[in-house]
């Protein structure tokens, strides 16, 4: 008999760490990808979702079988239907036609009702996460529904404290570097504040798009990277939390999220190949003895559609 699990809120985490083979020149440091695609909904956000609802949970915030609502380009609102079906609570989502179709419908097959936003020829802006963030603020006030809140919401650094751990385990606090892409900040944060508990000299670099790079001191703009760069300093950022900060393009995530799939086998984001992108430029730069880990954020599957209109 196999272990049989309480529900399938207990898959989440203790996901595989990977090292990459073909992508990777020689000369270069090893690096080391973290599948958070083997989370129930094929997203790191599986870990947050469970940290705020049950945090909310456990202090009262939210009531048994209570409303929840949340502002997300997508994989968040996967991850909170997940967790609100199995859970009870009925779930409003704010998103955009900016995001891709697969997670919008992937919500609504979890039992999610959604308010779709129009986005700017299906880019993402500053103006679009304002427009989701205040149109959840209306909901949460209107009805009473819990808001989780994620670019504010502390309760979700606890999930990736939990992460640093698990790759510390993984990799017997042999780390060099770390590399992780910006959304609300909170998975940068919290996985940087437990690495940093172990080793204080692991190097920490953060990710943003190129064509909106604010952490950058950069103009706020338009691109194409689902779930990260939201075209403004995000409340969780603190600027000692990154001891770099890498700009990678649309086009260079994109890109890079191709090469995963076709020669390593990973079937990835745009988030990925982002990340992954500037973690082969700090391998470079610290050579052939060094570790650096980095986040496979998602699953390629909830982008079928984008990827397939580019290979048309």
């Amino acid at each position: 008999m196999t272990e049989t699990q309480a529900s399938i809120l207990n898959r989440i985490g203790g996901t595989s760490l990977v090292a990459l083979r073909r992508i990777v020149p020689p000369g270069s440091g090893r690096i080391l990808v973290k599948l958070e695609s083997e989370n129930p909904t094929g997203s790191m956000k599986d870990r947050m979702a469970l940290a705020m609802i049950e945090a909310a949970e456990a202090d009262g915030r939210l009531p048994d079988k209570g409303s929840v609502v949340e502002y997300t380009g997508g994989s968040t609102g996967v991850s909170l239907a997940l967790v609100c079906a199995v859970k009870g609570h009925p779930l409003h989502i704010v998103t955009s036609d900016a995001f891709a179709r697969e997670k919008l419908d992937h919500m609504r097959i979890l039992g999610a009702t959604l308010q779709v936003l129009a986005s700017d020829s299906g880019r993402m802006t500053e103006k679009l996460t304002r427009d989701m963030i205040e149109a959840a603020g209306i909901v949460a006030r209107k009805t009473g529904a819990f808001w989780t809140d994620q670019m504010k919401n502390r309760d979700q650094l606890s999930a990736y404290h939990r992460m640093a751990e698990e790759i510390l385990g993984q990799t017997g606090g042999r780390i060099d570097g770390f590399v992780q892409s910006v959304g609300t900040a909170a998975s940068l944060r919290g996985i940087a504040e437990g690495l940093r508990r172990r080793d204080g000299d692991i190097l920490i670099v953060a990710v943003e798009p190129d064509e909106s790079a604010v952490l950058s001191g950069g103009p706020s703009g338009a691109h194409r990277i689902d779930g990260i760069g939201a075209g403004y300093v995000v409340p969780l950022w603190r600027a000692a939390i990154a001891d770099e900060i890498e700009r990678v393009s649309t086009e260079e995530a994109t890109a890079m999220a191709f090469r995963l799939a076709r020669e390593e086998g990973l079937f990835a984001g745009t988030s990925t190949g982002a990340n992954v992108t500037a973690a082969l430029r700090l391998a470079r730069r610290l050579g052939p003895h060094a570790n650096v880990v980095t986040v496979m954020c998602d699953t390629g599957m909830k982008y079928l559609r984008t990827y397939g209109a580019q290979l048309a």
